[in-house]
């Protein structure tokens, strides 16, 4: 029997007709959550669905769900997709090739005139990637009950708009209740954003689960002052004193070894003056780990090492912990079906654990689900030189469909 597979070109156009939204100069885009490039990437995205017969559902955080109805339409969904906000500098495969793969697949399916008997609805999740609202995968966590919806809506900007706010502006404030359906799994298909597959020369990643992560905000407080009348020796400089906890957070990775992973990603001075000795310095701390009990320990470290130094020569320093994501081990059944998928379709593949996190892992906290990867040039992601081969998108996106068909299968018996 020939294998069904998608229409190679028509995903590849697809994928760079929404890149144009939000295009960058070096090649990527911007196309953050609940600005205006989003707006536009969301109306192109609804206009493709319903132009292949889905039905549209927009909830109460803009979550997008395009359904194609099954033969027995009284059984759970099954949901794939990602999302589609980037970073501010972002690439153009990052999240949008999880959705516009799976409308593929939605098209593909209609090609062959095929209707599975579960109805499967394809998700673009708000705010994954927490760029604009902190934290990340904002939206999924309230589907899966981590966050409450107030939480959600009260989250603000470097500017003070609320996503609430935002998500009324741009015409996405659905009124569809958050999780609405229930769904028997999910499959979440992505760029890796890591080096691991391109280094091992595989095409397909299956991902049997995701790393822990914890954010915090390091605060230092010292005393604003002149920089010019106020000698060094007398300063309460922040900076200063932010520059020696910095290197003991590096050490976690010398402390806990190579799979521990340690990122400043933002330091902020305030007033952030050049002529002026900051009062405060905030800086953001990201660090992960595969092990959940490590991950507890590199965050009991990150404590001793801010209550040894909580108040000497008069500056103040503060750990407040803004996100914790623990280890994450997906379903057996789906990681299955993605095994026999590959297998099928003779795939390059590895088994791996994701380094980044997504909102597969809220997901799997609420049903049965699994992640499946390409790789991306050099392991780059969140930047306008985030690249992919048409190869390896066509295989993802053949692996995902081939694992929904094995899953069909187990419905037809």
């Amino acid at each position: 029997m020939k294998l069904l597979r998608i229409n190679e070109n028509r995903l590849w156009d697809r994928i760079h007709t929404m890149a144009q939204i939000g295009a960058t100069q070096k090649g990527g885009v911007c196309r953050v959550a609940l600005t205006d490039e989003d707006k536009k990437g969301r109306d192109l995205f609804i206009e493709w669905c319903e132009a292949i017969g889905c039905t549209i559902r927009v909830d109460l955080l803009g979550n997008i769900f395009a359904r194609r109805a099954g033969v027995q339409e009284h059984l759970p969904p099954l949901l794939i997709g990602s999302h589609l906000d980037s970073q501010p500098t972002g690439g153009k495969y990052d999240g949008a090739y999880g959705v516009l793969a799976g409308l593929e697949i939605f098209q593909t399916l209609n090609d062959h005139e095929i209707t599975t008997q579960f109805p499967i609805e394809l998700v673009s999740w708000t705010n994954e990637e927490g760029a604009r609202f902190a934290p990340a995968m904002l939206s999924s966590g309230v589907f899966a009950g981590v966050f409450d919806l107030a939480y959600a809506y009260g989250r603000t900007d470097k500017e003070g708009k609320t996503v609430e706010q935002e998500l009324e502006r741009i015409g996405y404030k659905g009124q569809e209740p958050i999780a609405k359906n229930t769904y028997f799994a999910s499959f979440e298909l992505h760029i890796e954003q890591g080096p691991i597959l391109e280094a091992a020369q595989k095409s397909v990643g299956v991902v049997t689960g995701v790393q822990g992560i914890r954010w915090y905000d390091l605060i230092v407080t010292g005393v604003e002052t002149h920089a010019g009348p106020c000698p060094m020796e007398l300063r309460k400089d922040p900076v200063q004193k932010a520059i020696g906890l910095l290197q003991e957070v590096y050490e976690l990775v010398t402390i806990f070894g190579n799979d521990t992973r340690v990122t400043i990603g933002d330091i902020n001075a305030v007033p952030g003056v050049r002529n002026t000795v900051p009062s405060k310095v905030i800086v953001t701390v990201d660090v992960r780990h595969p092990d959940p009990e490590i991950l507890e320990k590199m965050h009991n470290q990150l404590q001793i090492i801010t209550s040894q130094a909580h108040e000497t020569d008069g500056i103040s320093v503060a750990l407040e912990e803004v996100w914790h994501s623990p280890p994450v081990q997906f379903s057996t059944h789906c990681i299955n079906a993605v095994r026999a998928a590959v297998k099928t379709l003779e795939v390059p593949s590895l088994e791996m654990v994701s380094g980044a996190g997504h909102d597969a892992v809220y997901l799997s906290k609420i049903m049965p689900t699994s992640m499946i990867f390409i790789p991306c040039k050099d392991g780059i992601s969140h930047n306008e030189s985030e690249s992919i081969t048409k190869e390896d998108a066509v295989n993802g996106t053949n692996v995902l469909l081939q694992a929904i068909l094995n899953l069909n299968s187990d419905f037809n018996h």
